[in-house]
């Protein structure tokens, strides 16, 4: 089976081309810290060819879910180094996704400061969930040019620190309506100048983020994730695939260790084939995400379309989610009613097989 089989990414060589896809769980403490508990999740699902830590900040004053974790303080990164040690005991690697969450934050996780975002657009299709209830985003404030050099130090600072933390490679987050996402869809960057209009101009930010953080952990040891379909937290872009071709030429020209695509929208709100143009212009490794089956994933690297998947909450209710495609057995049902709750439940206590 070719999804069980070998996968060389960059300088690494995984056992397979089963991920486990970035998820937020909110399980961190109040200061952003990784916690043992989120070390002994990770450690159980170390069997993956290759973890992606979930959406890690990387400055204060940036949360969009209240209890995410971080990556610039000192605490955060020993909360950090706990939870590579104990996946690197398993025999598992395991990259850290990078993350500044732009208009998706809220102001009442954040100490009171309005979010930053491309341009003055909020969220609208949903809501900010907060300690103080559900309530409607705030209108961020537009990010001027002269600021952002300081947006790409902070990654950098970043992609610093995971190295630190003992983390085997970082993903960059480019996808979900989050900041890097906002400047490269044009329907939430209606910028002018050199970070607004055209798409060389709108994935501007991003390609520089990418630059410092190749800078700092060298090209094979990167990842970048895209989302150009997925309409969540309002997002959209007039010319998805023009999108996805540009970045994949561009991702290729770097040599990154992957491109890590979502194939669909999350709402069902935007359709079309992004993962073409996306294996036709990157040539390096290939990580499709969304809703795929093992079934499906074998048969797209089968026919080489892709080069592993990415599971999410099939590999959150199923820890030895390998070894259960390999034995062709039933998968526990995910429990959705936990997923950001705090605690062990639905969280470490999925069953592995018997």
């Amino acid at each position: 089976m070719k999804l069980l089989s070998h996968l060389n990414v960059g300088s690494l060589q995984l056992s397979n081309r089963v991920w486990l896809a970035p998820l937020t769980r909110c399980r961190a403490t109040l200061d952003h810290v990784p916690t043992p508990l989120m070390a002994e999740y990770y450690a159980q699902r170390a069997s993956a060819g290759l973890i992606i830590a979930e959406a890690t900040a990387i400055a204060e004053g940036c949360s969009a879910f209240y209890t995410e974790p971080g990556i610039y303080s000192e605490e955060q990164i020993a909360g950090w180094k706990v939870v590579t040690d104990a996946v690197h005991a398993k025999g598992g690697l395991i990259f850290l996704q990078i993350w500044h969450g732009g208009r998706a934050c809220h102001s009442d996780l954040n100490g009171g400061n309005i979010p930053v975002a491309p341009s003055a657009i909020a969220i609208t299709n949903d809501l900010a969930h907060t300690p103080k209830g559900s309530v409607p985003y705030d209108v961020p404030r537009e990010l001027r040019d002269e600021e952002l050099p300081g947006i790409v130090s902070l990654f950098r600072r970043a992609a610093e620190n995971a190295q630190k933390a003992g983390f085997d490679g970082v993903e960059v987050h480019g996808a979900n309506g989050y900041l890097l996402d906002e400047f490269l869809r044009d329907g939430a960057n209606h910028r002018s100048g050199p970070y607004g209009g055209s798409i060389e101009n709108r994935a501007r930010l991003m390609l520089e983020v990418l630059d410092a953080v190749i800078d700092v952990w060298g090209a094979n040891r990167v990842g970048l994730r895209l989302s150009p379909l997925n309409s969540y937290n309002s997002m959209k872009d007039s010319d998805p695939v023009a999108l996805v071709t540009y970045m994949a030429q561009q991702c290729d020209a770097r040599g990154i260790a992957y491109l890590h695509m979502m194939r669909g929208d999350f709402l069902g709100e935007q359709t079309g084939d992004v993962m073409t143009p996306a294996r036709q212009h990157f040539h390096g490794v290939l990580i499709g995400n969304m809703g795929f089956t093992a079934d499906e994933a074998e048969q797209a690297i089968q026919d080489g379309k892709l080069d592993g998947v990415a599971f999410g909450t099939s590999f959150l209710a199923n820890p030895d989610l390998p070894a259960r495609i390999a034995a062709k057995a039933a998968l526990n049902a995910p429990i959705s009613a936990k997923f950001y709750s705090p605690g062990p439940e639905g969280y470490t206590d999925y069953p592995t097989m018997a």
